[in-house]
């Protein structure tokens, strides 16, 4: 994989790291500047509405809590990839705040929605060979071996499944070339939503923290991810899955949110206006 920095061959480079590898790694989206004050909010938000124990950290719907990476979700650089690869009218599909303490373990190798095959809401093996996600890693601290920089499986979204419980894919092994995200903090990792990838052991003694933003196409419909949609009382309730969810917005706060920021979540904010 290439180092992508910011040039007139950075769309190509991308667009090659991504169809060869299925990741790939953008330098020095959010300033140096802006650290620390950014990381310390980020984090201080992430502690104090996890949903999930220590030493794991998880806020579904983060824009509702922190809004202060708001101003970067639209970064040039990032939405010339998104452009050429969904063309006009992306959506944001989910926005999660992230911690991995210290002491958190390997998970389980995955592929992300919707073909993770562990949901309900899911594209049924074999995949067609085409991206409707992509993933983006923002990374609020730095990423490094040992703090846990996320597992990445080069090569696996041109596989058309993905590791499943309960089936020969071992989703608890470890496979043959895997490697792990690495950056500095202010960059963004990106990945096919099909390339496995999984939770690396944090041997660190510090915690690593970023925001995971995941862009679709207009096409595909996120009704599933969101609670309170026919979708999603069919799909997932009904079948006793244990999909993803994605808390709404308030409108409050989406008002407040950059312009070129908001037709990629208005789907998200809350019905009832409040």
């Amino acid at each position: 994989m290439a180092v992508i920095e910011n040039n007139s061959n950075e769309l190509s480079t991308m667009l090659d790291d991504l169809d060869r590898d299925g990741y790939c790694i953008l330098r020095e989206v959010i300033p140096s500047e802006k650290f620390p004050r950014l990381r310390d909010s980020i984090m201080a938000s992430v502690y104090e509405h996890s949903s999930h124990p220590p030493p794991s950290g998880y806020v579904t719907g983060f824009l509702r809590i922190n809004q202060d990476i708001a101003p970067y979700l639209t970064n040039p650089r990032l939405m010339a990839l998104v452009d050429h690869l969904f063309g006009e009218f992306p959506n944001i599909s989910m926005l999660t705040g992230t911690i991995n303490g210290r002491g958190l373990p390997r998970g389980e190798v995955h592929a992300d929605w919707p073909y993770n095959q562990n949901g309900r809401a899911r594209i049924r093996v074999p995949f067609p060979d085409v991206i409707m996600n992509l993933v983006t890693m923002w990374m609020i601290t730095d990423y490094t071996v040992e703090n846990g920089g996320t597992i990445i499986i080069p090569g696996s979204h041109k596989r058309n499944y993905a590791p499943e419980l309960g089936t020969a894919v071992d989703p608890l092994a470890k496979y043959e070339g895997e490697v792990q995200l690495v950056g500095k903090a202010g960059d963004v990792g990106v990945f096919d939503a099909r390339t496995w990838h999984a939770i690396a052991p944090n041997i660190s003694d510090h915690d690593r923290s970023g925001v995971i933003v995941r862009y679709a196409p207009w096409w595909i419909n996120l009704n599933p991810l969101k609670p309170g949609t026919r979708e999603r009382r069919q799909m997932v309730e009904k079948t006793g899955g244990r999909d993803s969810q994605v808390a709404l917005l308030p409108k409050s706060i989406y008002e407040n949110l950059p312009e070129d920021l908001k037709p990629l979540i208005d789907h998200l904010v809350q019905e009832d206006g409040s």
